[in-house]
């Protein structure tokens, strides 16, 4: 790997934990008990057949998960939104600990471990990083 791409891993995985993410815990509540929302400057441009169905960029991700969604019987949801999901009116997500509809926000560190596995895959797809 070179000097620059493992500055720009660093960068975006700051000791291995994704710094462009935000995780929430519904407590049980859904199949889909965890969800994890995708943020930062990661939007592509679409070609300009494609604005008038989807806008200029490519929408916001999220994958919604069992805590074991590589199990037969797990489930691990991804999908995609035109605006960010967890954000309020005015643009901002709950602080670390609080509520929202999609449960409660919790640290990378609080998901199993094979929820941050497909976590990390899914985001090194996103950043195209090796």
């Amino acid at each position: 790997m070179s000097k620059k791409a493992n500055v720009r891993v660093h960068n975006l995985m700051p000791l291995g934990v994704p710094k462009y993410i935000r995780c929430y815990d519904d407590g049980g509540e859904s199949a889909d008990r965890y969800t994890v929302v995708f943020t930062g400057n990661y939007r592509k441009p679409l070609p300009p057949d494609c604005h008038q169905y989807y806008g200029p960029f490519t929408w916001f991700q999220y994958v919604g998960m069992s805590a074991y969604p590589y199990h037969p019987q797990g489930v691990g949801m991804h999908g995609e939104n035109r605006n960010q999901i967890d954000v309020n009116k005015w643009g901002f997500a709950p602080a670390m600990g609080r509520k929202c509809h999609l449960g409660r926000r919790i640290p990378f560190s609080q998901l199993p471990t094979d929820c941050q596995r497909l976590v990390i895959s899914d985001y090194c797809d996103i950043w195209q990083l090796t």
